[in-house]
């Protein structure tokens, strides 16, 4: 099925997991994941299955004062 990981389309297995896709993408942590505006504890990652169109947005802390 296809996603969207940060407007970039990604092809991932039917039964994947937002661990499994953002793993396929390459997210580099720290970082928080959202599907469809939806933020998801880390926690749930593994567990959150995806569905055909999800879109999602993997955001990065930024440093700086």
């Amino acid at each position: 099925m296809d996603i969207h990981i940060n407007q970039q389309m990604l092809s991932v297995a039917d039964t994947a997991t937002l661990a499994e896709a953002l793993a396929a993408y390459g997210a580099k942590p720290p970082f928080a994941a959202a599907i469809n505006g939806q933020f998801v504890p880390k926690t749930q990652y593994a567990a959150r299955t995806l569905v055909q169109g999800d879109k999602i947005d993997v955001v990065q802390p930024v440093a700086g004062g």
